[in-house]
């Protein structure tokens, strides 16, 4: 018994080593990378987030929906900025999560905050349906990506006709990963759609692939180059650990997960200079 001990409490540095390396090694490759973003203040500014409705992953019965810091880095990124955040679903009510995007080693440090955060925790879990959204309140039409995505952003006519009036307005509109998908049935003031001929980014058909994740109904990647738009990326050995953000206007898009806060930060930039 002594013996087993011993063992036991020999493979508990190790252990604790293990949990605290493990994802900074893979912040080191590239995913969630470390981001510094300066200080701001835009009082009286306001952002919407938009985030899928959709729970389960195909026919797989798995549950899914949003990748949690595709919402997170950037609600803290301008709530830190003063500004007041919504956040708003597809159908309204709770939003579901992608389950591994909360645990570790892939949760980021605004996750962690967000589900500490019972302001943060009672709009995600109370969102506004988007057909009950004004979008000339917002100065910031942000939308988040996740697997779940890609079975109601861009089926959705409600959110194509958001995006559209938040155009008009002038809003600064921005999207990470299968967030993209909310872009493209939207349309110019002239009924041309939105992202013809403009440089955006989406997750890759590339990642889709690696990751396992082909069987989804629509693809940001092709359904943006399918509506005239100049997609933009990185790639790596895995795309997963890549990222890119583009600005195009009043028009920014992060890659992936990993785009968040530089996409953040774009936007908050551009708000500042407007």
């Amino acid at each position: 018994m002594n013996n087993l001990i011993i063992a036991l409490l020999s493979i508990i540095p190790l252990m604790i080593i293990i949990y605290l390396g493990l994802p900074r090694l893979l912040n080191a490759l590239g995913l969630h990378p470390h981001y510094g973003i300066p200080e701001f203040d835009l009082t009286g500014k306001r952002a919407l987030m938009i985030s899928t409705s959709h729970n389960v992953l195909g026919n797989t019965g798995k549950a899914t929906g949003l990748f949690s810091s595709e919402l997170t880095v950037p609600y803290y990124a301008f709530l830190d900025a003063k500004m007041t955040v919504d956040i708003a679903s597809i159908k309204g009510g709770e939003i579901p999560i992608e389950p591994s995007s909360i645990k570790w080693p892939i949760a980021t440090k605004q996750d962690i905050r967000f589900q500490d955060d019972s302001v943060a925790m009672g709009k995600l879990n109370t969102s506004i349906a988007i057909t009950d959204i004004d979008a000339s309140q917002y100065d910031v039409i942000f939308i988040a990506g996740g697997w779940g995505a890609a079975y109601d952003l861009a089926q959705s006519e409600a959110l194509a006709k958001l995006v559209t009036k938040a155009n008009a307005n002038n809003s600064v509109i921005g999207s990470v990963c299968h967030g993209a998908l909310g872009l493209v049935n939207a349309q110019n003031i002239d009924g041309s759609p939105l992202i013809k001929g403009r440089k955006v980014t989406g997750v890759t058909n590339k990642q889709l692939k690696q990751l396992g994740v082909s069987m989804t109904p629509l693809h940001p990647e092709t359904e943006l180059r399918s509506r005239g738009a100049i997609f933009e990326a990185n790639s790596g050995f895995r795309d997963m650990l890549a990222t890119h953000v583009v600005v195009d206007g009043t028009l920014i898009t992060g890659q992936n997960q990993n785009s968040g806060a530089q996409t953040a930060h774009q936007i908050l930039s551009l708000l500042a200079q407007k």
